[in-house]
């Protein structure tokens, strides 16, 4: 293979070819790693109370939806429910669901979530008994 011809000039100061050895061997791969310390930003726990203090905005996708009225109002509409049919489980168990979600929630009202978690277990518990009173009325029947 043949070196270029005369004509051919590398400029001084030029961008060095890919893979051309610039100084040796004699720097480390990678520098030295400093280690400092992880400096914690963020509001003082003890510094006085500012009224410029941060406040989120509207948006900032707090939840404030509450579930535990909802789920009371399905244990009272289930109890009554109970009282005469036993085709009222469904919305008992979905009372018990939704009080125990709540109950979880920490922005939740927990006595209306614990008056909806009796009712609807009080309302599961006479809607199988009258199931259960419905099927041995059946076997007597058939």
């Amino acid at each position: 293979m043949e070196g270029p011809s005369g004509e051919v000039e590398r400029p001084v100061g030029s961008a060095r070819l890919p893979g051309a050895r610039r100084e040796g061997y004699s720097k480390l791969p990678t520098g030295p790693v400093s280690v400092e310390p992880i400096v914690v930003t963020g509001p003082v726990i003890d510094a006085p109370e500012r009224d410029d203090d941060w406040e989120p905005s509207a948006a900032s996708g707090v939840d404030d939806t509450r579930l535990a009225p909802w789920a009371l109002m399905a244990a009272i509409v289930a109890l009554v429910a109970s009282f005469f049919v036993g085709w009222g489980i469904p919305v008992a168990v979905v009372a018990v669901i939704a009080s125990i979600m709540s109950l979880r929630r920490p922005v939740e009202s927990r006595a209306i979530a614990r008056w909806a978690l009796v009712l609807g277990l009080c309302a599961t518990v006479y809607s199988l008994g009258w199931l259960v009173w419905a099927g041995m009325q059946f076997e007597r029947i058939g």
